[in-house]
């Protein structure tokens, strides 16, 4: 299948996704734990279910790793091509009653992201797009091409993790940087205000997932950015034992 409808169907299970979390928050959930102690709720749990149902029924050659099912012991085989779910991208933030949650559908080829859709369905926005091929907003407005920015003459804005963002390297690797702003918010939101020229750079240390990060890389790289590893800088790849990240920046163009 050629990646314009794969991309639809992204957007689509999204969409989709994003009306089930907010149906879930209407009427009201409870917030279990997972075995590392992170926070989980039915809204996670049925959000993925939905996206990976639609996902293999499209797609069935291509494996899907989610978030919950990896969390629930099914490690899917390795392979060059696959899908990365996060189906509730921020659950701290959902539970506490804020609106920076994303829905996050990626696709990696041969170790990188090709196409993604983060949707923050409480903000009614959807970002989406391929990479060598642009992006798009989609919103009450309609859908918007955008695009990342050079850094500005009068210095860059920066977005960080609200639990992490106080994290002790981050004033080391800013050091000598020319920081005009610093906005602490939850999940990959932070990769769209980069993807839509809203902010310059995302520095992460910490443990992050490609879950976490692979919709959220896409959409940035197709918007003219980049996410590459601290150590080496060498562009964030996927496919990795764990699939755990190591220290990464997202930023705009350069």
């Amino acid at each position: 299948m050629d990646d314009t409808p794969l991309l639809a169907l992204a957007f689509e299970l999204a969409a989709r996704a994003g009306q089930t979390i907010l149906a879930v928050r209407a009427r009201g959930f409870d917030t279990m734990h997972k075995a590392d102690a992170s926070p989980v709720t039915i809204a996670d749990q049925q959000a993925e279910l939905l996206i990976v149902a639609g996902l293999r029924a499209a797609t069935p050659d291509v494996p899907v790793v989610a978030e919950e099912e990896v969390a629930a012991g099914y490690v899917p085989p390795p392979a060059t091509g696959f899908w990365c779910v996060d189906p509730l991208d921020g659950t701290r933030e959902f539970t506490a009653g804020r609106d920076d949650f994303a829905v996050c559908i990626g696709l990696v080829r041969d170790g990188r992201p090709v196409l993604g859709v983060v949707g923050v369905p409480a903000k009614g926005v959807v970002y989406g797009g391929i990479v060598g091929r642009g992006v798009v907003k989609r919103s009450a407005t309609g859908e918007h091409p955008i695009a990342a920015r050079h850094p500005p003459a009068e210095g860059i804005a920066v977005v960080a993790s609200r639990y992490h963002g106080k994290d002790p390297r981050m004033g080391p690797f800013l050091a000598g940087r020319h920081v005009a702003s610093t906005l602490n918010i939850g999940s990959a939101l932070k990769f769209c205000l980069l993807a839509e020229g809203l902010a310059d750079l995302y520095p992460r240390f910490g443990t992050t997932m490609e879950w976490d990060t692979c919709a959220a890389q896409a959409v940035l790289e197709a918007a003219g950015g980049s996410v590459r590893v601290v150590e080496g800088g060498q562009v964030l790849g996927y496919g990795k034992p764990g699939w755990v990240n190591p220290h990464f920046y997202a930023m705009g163009r350069q």
